[in-house]
């Protein structure tokens, strides 16, 4: 059995995992890693946090530690997470594109800066919560989906190093989230009852707009109010290219007449601050591009391509796809049919079967 680091929120996920590893007979540290101050981000409200990293997250990872008799420490990452988190997820939308905070977060906090802890802890593996397959093929170590659908995270973790997967181990792989919450029940777990959070740990209303508002200085003179252009016409005046996303409909504040069909954002253009609109029709595309890949199962894509299944966001089903390299750390995704707001800034994540072959995100 070996020394085991385990990142705990305080939810239910984490919670069981602590359970599930010791009684595998591992030595089991819990850490809890602060990612933010309330004081530092505009709009927080410590009171109604529900985030992986909030205090009351803290203090339930301590009362489950405490009672499965393992230790338990807490990690100030603030300065970390700060830099390469919360300032990426603002110059993102400031450049036009739409971010993916969770992703970013799982390689450079969630694992590289764990295992760099793992390491002056005196422990081998370090160990998530997380609903995903993990298995050691060819010399790689391959991601493929959870036994349960429904809560899924693979898509999240394409970007883990393939290295820093080989010093993991995911305690939840063979359940579903019934069972996880049924043994936290039957186990007397203070946080069985306990519901999940959904948002941005540091966005906790989740309206980005208003983060954005409150914590980029000078954002009304870096991203000034612009036109609405529709095809060759400008049809109105935005407010800010950040606040705008690909196949936004609500929240445009247009009424044109003379097209009574609904609008939608199709495009955002930061260098002539325009936010593009068009038809639905307008938001379908064959193809993307990608950069910054990571691949998984195989060491590189096959120059002549390979077929895959691509997902281009968290809830997307996937659909049939060839994917090919295109230059360094970069791939291009051809669909067999069009796909529906490809979102520059967001991750496509390639799957053969259920193994995840890689990602990148979508330029």
């Amino acid at each position: 059995m070996a020394r085991v680091l385990l990142g705990m929120s305080g939810g239910l996920d984490s919670s069981v995992a602590a359970l599930l590893l010791k009684q595998a007979g591992h030595e089991v540290i819990g850490i809890t890693i602060k990612t933010y101050n309330y004081d530092d981000i505009a709009g927080s409200n410590p009171a109604n946090d529900t985030s992986c990293c909030s205090l009351d997250g803290i203090n339930d990872a301590r009362r489950v530690a405490a009672m499965l008799g393992i230790p338990h420490y807490v990690s100030d990452m603030t300065e970390e997470f700060g830099g390469k988190i919360i300032d990426y997820f603002k110059e993102t939308y400031l450049e036009g594109k739409t971010p993916n905070p969770c992703v970013r977060c799982n390689r450079e906090i969630k694992w590289a800066a764990m295992l760099r802890k793992a390491d002056a802890l005196g422990c081998e593996y370090i160990s998530m919560g997380h609903y995903v397959n993990l298995r050691e093929e060819s010399g790689r170590m391959i991601l493929s989906r959870s036994k349960d659908a429904t809560k899924d995270q693979s898509y999240a973790l394409w970007a883990v190093r393939n290295e820093h997967l080989r010093r993991t181990i995911f305690p939840l792989t063979n359940y579903s989230k019934k069972q996880i919450r049924e043994i936290a029940y039957a186990n007397d777990l203070p946080v069985a009852g306990k519901r999940e959070s959904y948002e941005i740990c540091f966005v906790q209303d989740n309206n980005y707009r208003r983060f954005l508002k409150d914590n980029v200085a000078q954002l009304s003179e870096r991203t000034p109010q612009g036109k609405f252009r529709l095809h060759d016409n400008v049809v109105g005046e935005h407010d800010g290219v950040p606040f705008y996303t690909i196949g936004q409909r609500k929240g445009l504040g247009l009424s044109i007449p003379s097209h009574p069909e609904p609008l939608y954002v199709t495009g955002l253009d930061v260098l002539n601050n325009e936010v593009i609109l068009g038809d639905d029709a307008d938001l379908f595309d064959s193809e993307l591009v990608a950069s910054s890949a990571n691949m998984v199962k195989y060491a590189e894509l096959p120059a002549e391509g390979i077929r895959v299944t691509a997902k281009i966001r968290y809830k997307d089903e996937g659909a049939p796809a060839i994917a090919y390299p295109y230059g360094e750390e970069r791939f291009r995704v051809i669909f067999e049919e069009p796909r529906r707001a490809i979102t520059p800034g967001q991750s496509v994540v390639l799957y053969e079967g259920d193994d995840v072959i890689g990602g990148g995100i979508i330029d």
